[in-house]
């Protein structure tokens, strides 16, 4: 067994933080469609958290934006001329394309990609899948870049594998870490991958959600964990349940998280709750590991509650004493239910007796909380010395980055405003000096 630390890469809130209202199934997303942002404050909040959880001693460390608007998708669909004149034409013929090019979603790294652990994998390295996000216009070029930046920070080969996304296709709809959860006794030995999927691409008479859209299939699922050797005994795959899913339930992380021993889920968040706890229990045992469940049950906490307050889209950190902290965001301090079941579960003796809460309201609004914000690699000591050290949360890189997001952000966005064609020169010279900062020179194709 090695020691290993499980790294959380937060999304830096990207200069073009919007609120298109892009992602039907997303509840929050939706309903604040068209309404103003605060990119400054959205990226100031992001990077608070992650100064606060790295002085905690948490390994923190932080995936860059991605270059907006994205005129590669403008110009494959017809518009032409220089910059300006693309901008300009889809502002005026298809807006809500403008504001998909100029999405601020790949903030959300939890859809990054799929990562295994060195002690998972058959060849020894740790492995990521670049995550496809076919489902929506506004995320299905995102993995174009994400492989790059990945490849970037994790470019040594002889400790790490990036994988392409799946084919781009529904039948391999892929939505990253945001279905994917690793159970272990601890993050260097070898543990146990659960892949959350919501639909069966070739199996017509499968349980499926008749309102929203299962983003992520089991066909993806199954060949993620092909590309990472995983060992299909300490796999396992399970579904949401479909009636979750139509209540807003888009991902797996907005009804169950977990890390380590610890499951933190909702009564309703699998099809077949008691059989995918069994099968994860004997799992565990395979690798003498014994699963503590946190069930809430939806008498306490009911499915509407937990998608309006992001409870289970929280971040569970292990502590040096086994015990967990749970992040959460303020939404959940505002929610009388959720309110009262959080006091409960910190009193309750069980594996969670710290809350730690953040002011993530300009996020949140974009439709994702503190798990959303951030992709879980687990690295061993070695592992975590050879990937690129200018990511790695420090006070020195905190104070660099607030004083970058203040000299080039906006503090309001306002669909009209991406229009302007001072914007996207605005979000090119903030990302080539940010790929400076970070020392990853050539980062961004311009």
């Amino acid at each position: 067994m090695n020691n290993a630390r499980e790294f959380n890469f937060d999304g830096l809130v990207g200069p073009s933080h919007n609120y298109a209202g892009l992602s039907f199934g997303n509840v929050a997303s939706f309903s604040n469609v068209k309404s103003a942002s605060n990119p400054r404050e959205a990226a100031l909040q992001g990077l608070a958290k992650m100064r606060a959880l790295a002085a905690r001693g948490f390994a923190q460390a932080l995936l860059p934006p991605q270059m907006r608007p994205n005129f590669r998708l403008l110009r494959s669909i017809g518009f032409g001329g220089s910059d300006a004149d693309v901008i300009s034409r889809a502002y005026k013929d298809a807006p809500v394309i403008l504001a998909s090019a100029y999405s601020a979603s790949p903030m959300w790294t939890a859809n990054a990609a799929t990562v295994s652990p060195s002690a998972d994998t058959a060849d020894g390295r740790t492995h990521f899948t670049v995550a496809n996000l076919n489902n929506k216009l506004h995320r299905s070029y995102e993995h174009l870049q994400t492989a790059r930046t990945l490849r970037a920070i994790f470019g040594d080969e002889r400790h790490f594998s990036v994988h392409d996304a799946l084919p781009s296709t529904p039948a391999f709809g892929d939505e990253g870490a945001a279905n994917h959860t690793r159970l272990c006794a601890s993050h260097g030995s070898r543990g146990v991958e659960m892949f959350v999927y919501g639909r069966v691409e070739f199996d017509a008479d499968a349980p499926a959600p008749r309102h929203y859209p299962a983003r992520q299939t089991l066909e993806a699922s199954q060949a993620v964990a092909r590309l990472h050797g995983l060992e299909m005994r300490r796999t396992i795959f399970a579904q949401q349940a479909p009636d979750t899913i139509d209540q807003g339930v888009f991902h797996n992380d907005v009804i169950a998280v977990g890390t380590g021993d610890v499951l933190f889920y909702h009564q309703r968040a699998f099809l077949d709750e008691q059989g995918t706890l069994h099968r994860l229990r004997r799992a565990l045992e395979g690798v003498h590991a014994e699963l503590r469940a946190v069930r809430v049950d939806a008498a306490e906490v009911s499915v509407p509650d937990a998608v309006s307050s992001y409870l289970f889209n929280s971040q569970l950190l292990d502590k040096p004493d086994g015990r967990m902290a749970l992040v959460v965001p303020q939404e959940c301090h505002e929610h009388p239910a959720v309110s009262r079941y959080l006091q409960s579960l910190v009193n309750s003796g069980g594996p969670i007796d710290e809350l730690i809460s953040f002011d993530l309201r300009q996020s949140m609004r974009n439709g994702g909380g503190p798990a959303c914000l951030r992709l879980r690699v687990a690295l061993t000591e070695q592992e975590a010395g050879a990937m690129h050290q200018g990511v790695v949360m420090t006070e020195a890189l905190h104070a660099r980055l607030v004083n970058w997001v203040e000299k080039h952000y906006r503090d309001r966005l306002s669909p009209a405003d991406l229009a302007d064609p001072a914007l996207a020169v605005e979000v090119q010279t903030a990302l080539d000096e940010l790929s400076g900062i970070l020392g990853l020179p050539g980062l961004y194709a311009f």
